[in-house]
């Protein structure tokens, strides 16, 4: 505790000889009291905007320069079917789903064309999808038909052996 009965302390100099105490610190710059007199802050308002239709709109209205939302096209539903109709041709309705997919697919492409509606990249994907399945299917058919049809040739040409 420091009062006028009891000075603070000074801290003890370093002992290297010189007996001579630290210089004390420098004055700060500054020739007036503490603290500076604060200079005067400028007085801001809320900004005008110009009756432009630009800036903040009154509580509960919509905001200025936005049009409404548009409604939402509705998606094409045979667009959708010939997606599921390609997909399930790859594994559960081999060949028919497939054929069945491609062809609604390029209907309802006319369709979303002519109608406006959306769906074009679900349609484009059933023809596709379609297609590719019943490309894969005709050409497992055709390897099967190869197949068999040299297992009989090889067979044939084997001439009758009998055991005995």
């Amino acid at each position: 505790m420091t009062d006028a009965t009891n000075p603070a302390p000074q801290p003890t100099p370093p002992s290297s000889g010189d007996s001579t105490p630290p210089a004390p610190p420098a004055a700060p710059g500054y020739g007036g009291s503490y603290p500076p007199p604060a200079a005067p802050q400028p007085q801001y308002s809320a900004p005008q905007y110009p009756a432009s239709g630009y800036g903040q709109a009154p509580y509960g209205q919509a905001p200025y320069g936005y049009a409404p939302a548009a409604p939402a096209r509705p998606t094409n539903v045979l667009a959708i079917v010939s997606l599921i109709a390609s997909i399930a041709g790859l594994s559960f309705v081999p060949l028919l789903g497939s054929i069945a997919g491609a062809i609604m697919g390029h209907i309802s492409l006319r369709q979303v064309k002519t109608s406006g509606e959306n769906g074009r990249g679900l349609a484009l994907a059933g023809t596709i999808v379609g297609w590719v399945g019943t490309g894969m299917w005709v050409l497992l058919i055709v390897f099967w038909v190869i197949w068999v049809v040299f297992i009989i040739g090889l067979a044939a040409s084997s001439g009758s052996t009998t055991f005995s």
